[in-house]
């Protein structure tokens, strides 16, 4: 691959929050105030002895916790904005990168998107929890039952938003839940189980035990969930870099499956047959938001139409106050920098000499996330769907959508990059359960 250009940024710091100051612990309300692994054992077997609550009841008990949760969240808004604005205002402090801090807020416009996506949730279709099958021999048929996974764990960083967003997955699939944040968030979890998650679920009937807030930031809390297999066999991992990778590695060796999204980092391949408004757009939609997985990563451009493009690129790029890196890079063509807290706002930038290379590039050298073609010649569109093997594919449309909300209209528990069979892309209610074969007589 020929790269052109005139930027080198320095070799990639090494990313974390090591060092970094927490917060005083807080377990009120959690009924799991141990410290560690006794602390998140503690969570697992209250949600655990909770669970049959929400997995016998009914589908309009289901729904009313939901709605209850949006009506909640508007109702408390000021009290939840002031514990948001207290975490933020520490982390600024402790030196939080603006990547970090933008995932952490939660602004009065989030706030509302949380409660509509919760009602939208409420109003999605209940799984059915029986489909026939096939009929067999001696007059009996199969079927498939859908059955809650029972207790599922969580673990995500610095965006208290996603707690609500997973507990209201598992409470739509009938899962108990427990969860975990890194202190940074803590403070604004805590709140919106507190105020939000236990009074709508109580409100409903159902047991507010079957959600579970671990009220401990060490990261020895983390590497606790997932080592209890028998308590919580599946954990959803949220977050990126190494800590995740090596908390589904130690999951791995203790029976622990997980759903581990680790890497991101979106790709747009500019074709020759690109129309430069279309690629304007399509950089500037892709960097909105600096510190998410899916936003532009790597921009690659046909080398037949680079000099011509680079003009408008360059605009669209410094309307975002995004940096280019050019070559020669000094760093992974797919490094990921939205984990450098340091220069989050950069875009690496490559020439490749066609579709068939640029396809490589993505599927080799990038997590598989998401990558997006930007052309007007829709056999070169439909080559390059062909030949991309990632999450999610794009024609003249920013990998930002990859996203259960955007995508799918519920909200998500995290975007699953496996490349098995099994929950790929955005994971949502619908993907939380187990199969069930059963077998009985063809008249009932």
């Amino acid at each position: 691959m020929r790269h052109t250009g005139r930027l080198t940024p320095p070799a990639p710091a090494v990313v974390g929050q090591a060092g970094r100051k927490r917060p005083p612990e807080q377990g009120k309300g959690s009924g799991c105030d141990g410290r560690g692994r006794q602390a998140v054992e503690e969570c697992a077997r209250a949600a655990k002895h909770a669970a049959p609550s929400l997995a016998t009841a009914p589908d309009t008990a289901i729904d009313a916790a939901l709605t209850a949760m949006a009506d909640r969240l508007l109702a408390h808004r000021d009290e939840l904005l002031a514990a948001n604005r207290a975490d933020v205002e520490r982390s600024t402090a402790e030196g939080m990168s603006a990547g970090l801090l933008d995932r952490l807020t939660i602004t009065d416009e989030r706030l509302t998107g949380m409660a509509d996506q919760l009602r939208l949730l409420a109003g999605a279709p209940h799984q059915e929890r029986t489909l026939d099958v096939s009929t067999l021999d001696g007059g009996l048929k199969l079927v498939e039952r859908r059955r809650p996974v029972g207790v599922i764990g969580a673990n995500y960083e610095a965006r208290p938003n996603v707690t609500v967003d997973v507990a209201s997955q598992l409470v739509k699939s009938r899962n108990a839940g427990v969860l975990r944040t890194g202190g940074a968030a803590l403070g604004s979890a805590q709140r919106l189980v507190e105020v939000v998650v236990a009074p709508a679920l109580a409100e409903a009937g159902i047991d507010p035990a079957v959600v579970q807030l671990v009220p401990r930031s060490e990261r020895e809390a983390a590497a606790a969930l997932v080592r209890l297999p028998n308590l919580v066999p599946l954990v959803i991992l949220r977050g990126s870099g190494d800590s995740t990778r090596a908390l589904a590695t130690e999951g791995a060796t203790h029976g622990v499956r997980t759903l581990a999204h680790a890497d991101g980092g979106g790709v747009l391949y500019v074709d020759e047959a690109a129309d430069p408004d279309t690629v304007a757009t399509l950089v500037r939609g892709s960097l909105d938001r600096l510190g998410v997985c899916n936003r532009l990563n790597l921009l690659l451009v046909h080398s037949a139409v680079h000099q011509q493009l680079w003009p408008v690129i360059e605009e669209a790029l410094a309307a975002r106050e995004v940096t280019p890196s050019l070559a020669p890079h000094e760093h992974a063509i797919g490094y990921e920098w939205a984990l450098d807290s340091d220069r989050e706002a950069t875009v690496t930038v490559a020439t490749v000499d066609g579709l068939a290379e640029a396809a490589a590039v993505a599927n080799e050298q990038t997590s598989g996330l998401a990558a997006g073609i930007a052309t007007e010649d829709a056999a070169a569109a439909e080559a390059f769907f062909d030949a991309y093997q990632g999450t999610g594919v794009f024609w003249n449309a920013p990998t930002r959508l990859l996203d259960g909300f955007k995508l799918l209209g519920v909200p998500e528990t995290g975007i699953n990059l496996d490349r098995v069979p099994g929950p790929r892309g955005p994971v949502t209610y619908t993907d939380l359960y187990v199969r069930q074969y059963a077998v009985l007589p063809a008249s009932r």
